[in-house]
């Protein structure tokens, strides 16, 4: 037997350029186990005339956990044909005379035994990781919606190999399916667009973190038929996973004000309800407004111009006469406030927006005067 192990560490050794790329403790580790499968062929072999056992697997059980992370399934199956050639260039010697092809049969037996066995350690191995792997992103994903980001997010990520960046986090309902189904078929998705993608599905919402993504709205048209009906909200795009809490909440808050916004598309980006998500009691989407619409036209003859035009129900006409001005002026400011804004007054979800932006920043306003005077 020893014999056979050295001769078959000298062959992988030829043969194998993997082999030959292991670390030393790693290479004595495979000889062992080479080792005590040739021991246990022959333990096996000696058994033949009182009605033959199954094989024995368990010399795969004198290989550490870390080994098995080593050396794929594939170089478990090139060591197992490598032993066996060894075995069978030796047959002569090995066997008893008139005896090599019962030898040679029961090394075929045996060894079909050891390839399945091989095939259900490596299964299980990788049932285990695929439970520790979904605990954790069901982990990351909590841990994100609650806004809990620390150094035990990343510990976690990095363990699932995360490295993605940009990431956006999609919110919306979950499908009435399983969501351990519902969960790996996005995971499958994203490795078939080459994207990494993390789901968790928490009562009745389905939330996805897109990693990697060249087109945020290209990526959310790829996962929106794993989504349940009803609105689908994209938060906004954030450097990395550290900053996904921000996405996450905006994308959530947005799903729960989408009502205000029925014939909204699908997907929707959060920050396209705004307004919504403010009327709703979001706060984040209140400073946005206050700082996008209110501030940058503050102190300015736009601010009257907006507020008029948009209490004369978007008249140009009625506008002008009011601010004693001619309608070119009012056009011309109605265009600034667009530059300022990025919301053009002229249209009917941009108006309605930057109104309620005003209401907004003029009720801030008024509790920074009303604090400062009490």
């Amino acid at each position: 037997m020893g014999t056979l192990g050295t001769a078959a560490m000298a062959r992988m050794d030829e043969r194998l350029p993997w082999f030959r790329a292991l670390s030393a403790e790693d290479r004595s580790w495979v000889g062992l186990v080479a080792q005590a499968g040739i021991a246990a062929f022959v333990e096996w072999f000696a058994h033949a005339g009182e009605g033959r056992p199954t094989p024995s697997i368990e010399f795969f059980g004198t290989a550490p956990r870390e080994l098995k992370r080593s050396i794929s399934l594939q170089q478990t199956v090139d060591i197992v044909r490598i032993v066996v050639e060894v075995v069978e260039t030796m047959t002569d010697e090995l066997a008893a005379p008139g005896g090599g092809d019962q030898l040679e049969q029961a090394m075929l037996r045996y060894t079909r035994d050891v390839a399945f066995a091989a095939a259900q350690v490596y299964a299980r191995e990788a049932e285990a990781r695929g439970a520790w792997d979904a605990r954790l992103e069901a982990l990351i994903v909590d841990a994100l919606v609650r806004g809990e980001v620390d150094d035990g997010l990343h510990s976690w990520a990095a363990a699932l190999g995360w490295t993605s960046a940009p990431v956006v986090v999609i919110a919306g309902h979950a499908p009435d399916e399983d969501p351990r189904a519902v969960i790996d078929g996005l995971r499958e998705k994203g490795r078939r667009i080459g994207m990494d993608l993390l789901a968790g599905v928490q009562a009745d919402r389905l939330i996805v973190i897109v990693g990697g993504a060249d087109n945020v709205d290209h990526a959310a048209r790829q996962v929106v038929p794993r989504f349940g009906p009803g609105p689908i909200v994209i938060g906004p795009e954030v450097p990395d996973l550290h900053a996904a809490a921000r996405s996450a909440r905006a994308a959530i808050a947005g799903l729960k004000a989408s009502p205000g916004w029925p014939d909204a598309p699908r997907p929707v980006h959060a920050e396209d309800l705004l307004a919504e998500r403010a009327l709703d009691g979001d706060d984040d989407a209140r400073q946005q407004l206050v700082e996008n619409v209110y501030l940058p036209l503050a102190g300015t003859p736009l601010l009257d111009t907006l507020a008029t035009y948009l209490e004369q129900g978007t008249s140009l006409e009625a506008t002008a006469r009011l601010l004693f001005v001619h309608p070119n002026t009012v056009r011309y400011r109605l265009k600034k406030i667009t530059e300022l804004t990025g919301y053009q007054p002229t249209e009917g979800r941009s108006a309605f927006t930057l109104q309620v932006g005003l209401i907004l920043g003029r009720l801030t306003e008024s509790a920074v005067t009303w604090r400062a005077l009490t």
